[in-house]
């Protein structure tokens, strides 16, 4: 069981306290300030194998048993060993594969090293929450990150002392990611519904002064996720508490809209391309109704059209009929969240923002 509700995941290669050993873990952030690691490959498993906070605990061969009765938490000053407000964000280091970063409530950066279970550096590069991390394609080194204080850094976290490049948005920052097609290019999108793309080679004097490449108003609500598709370039999905999600076609005139959906999964909060190349048009889509959604978009005409020059389409895909595939609804999430919205509330999403 979780002490709190899961923010952020993310799947790890390595056992920890053991970098020399593969392993399938997943990293889980929370409300609550420590990280917990957990062994994908033991079922039903009641506790994590490490922790990665104050409450550390460095891994065992056996799950660890959870503390004795957690106290009442109480405001922390953010320091450089441990989080000291929620997880909002983690980012696993696909080179150098024994480091994991992480982004919290409590404004900081912290970079842990998964041989030890302890934070190697904590960084200060925001005056908010940070809420968004994505590490560079080829520069292992370089990470992304994005804040509530409406800008984006790309540091290096090897120096951490260092003046870092600063960009800035107009509002809240929601996700960022690198281009996968153009190591020089990265993604942002934001509260107000706007997905931006930068150039990391142009660097403005301040971030009120930043200038995007191109910036689209792909939504009139926040754009809670979008997804670069790693296999066709120039292809991009975007999602939204709007409840639909829409996949764009970016050329050198830029983003123009190919089909939007709403595939019933509530307010949507995460959506994924498949990684692999062989069902690389395999949008993966969650929402608020606890449902998931895989649609496989190589059967949308529009996109048949859209992207049959750049990539070789499914066999036998211009024959069918457009497919998605899901998960049963939990009809009582259905309701519940149906009656918060009558009653005014947000209907299954609660906002970071504080009162």
């Amino acid at each position: 069981m979780l002490p709190a509700i899961p923010l952020c995941v993310e799947w790890l290669d390595i056992r920890p306290n053991k970098g020399s050993e593969q392993g399938n873990f997943a990293a889980v952030g929370t409300m609550d300030p420590d990280i917990e690691l957990w062994d994908l490959d033991l079922v039903d498993c009641m506790f994590p194998t490490a922790i990665l906070g104050q409450n550390s605990r460095p891994a065992t061969d056996a799950p660890l048993e959870p503390a004795t009765k957690k106290k009442k938490r109480k405001a922390k000053k953010a320091n450089a060993s441990y989080h000291v407000d929620s997880v909002l964000s983690l980012a696993a280091n696909r080179t150098h594969r024994h480091l994991l970063a992480s982004a919290s409530a409590d404004k900081t950066t912290k970079l842990w090293d998964l041989n030890t279970c302890t934070a190697a550096h904590s960084y200060t590069h925001h005056t908010d929450k940070v809420c968004a991390l994505a590490w560079h394609p080829t520069q292992a080194s370089v990470l992304l990150s994005g804040s509530y204080d409406r800008t984006i850094v790309a540091a290096d976290m090897r120096a951490p002392d260092t003046t870092v490049p600063r960009w800035g948005v107009e509002s809240d920052v929601e996700q960022v990611r690198w281009d996968p097609h153009d190591e020089n290019n990265f993604y942002v999108s934001t509260e107000n519904g706007v997905l931006h793309c930068f150039d990391a080679r142009q660097l403005p004097s301040t971030p009120e002064k930043s200038k995007a490449m191109w910036r689209l108003q792909a939504h009139e609500k926040s754009l809670s996720s979008f997804s670069i598709n790693p296999t066709v370039p120039g292809f991009i999905a975007t999602a939204s508490v709007d409840r639909i999600v829409k996949l764009w076609n970016i050329t050198d005139n830029g983003p123009s809209l190919v089909v939007s959906r709403d595939l019933g999964v509530g307010k949507v909060f995460s959506a994924n391309f498949a990684p692999d190349d062989a069902v690389a048009f395999r949008l993966a889509v969650a929402g608020s109704k606890g449902a998931v959604q895989v649609w496989d978009t190589s059967t949308n005409r529009a996109v048949r059209e859209a992207f049959a020059g750049r990539m070789r389409l499914p066999a036998g895909a211009e024959d069918v009929v457009e497919r998605v595939v899901g998960v049963e609804v939990d009809d009582e999430v259905d309701e519940e969240e149906e009656e918060a919205e009558e009653n005014g509330g947000e209907g299954g999403w609660e906002s970071m923002e504080e009162e």
